[in-house]
């Protein structure tokens, strides 16, 4: 899991029937400088289902690659990152 921060969201005029109930967000994943010196420094942007509620200026935990895909079951379904949880406050 990675930490990131959501900048935006993306906007579709379709959508895969297995992902109803939530949208898709672009996050920028945090470096460990990002998080412990409050450094701007940034990964290259991620798109990231979400199906809790994050916003623009979020810090969330993002799951990548089958993990991203687990919460969906055995439905086949066409995600690579996913918004497992929103983060409060980081402690290092």
């Amino acid at each position: 899991m990675r930490i990131g921060e959501v900048i935006g969201r993306v906007t579709m005029s379709r959508l895969h029937p297995a992902l109803r109930g939530g949208r898709f967000l672009i996050a920028l994943p945090m470096p460990l400088a990002a998080l412990t010196e409050d450094s701007p420094a940034r990964g290259e942007e991620v798109i990231v289902f979400d199906n809790l509620g994050a916003g623009p200026g979020s810090i969330i935990g993002i799951s990548e690659g089958r993990e991203a895909a687990n919460p969906f079951g055995k439905i086949k379904t066409p995600v690579d990152a996913f918004c497992a949880c929103l983060i409060d406050q980081i402690s290092v």
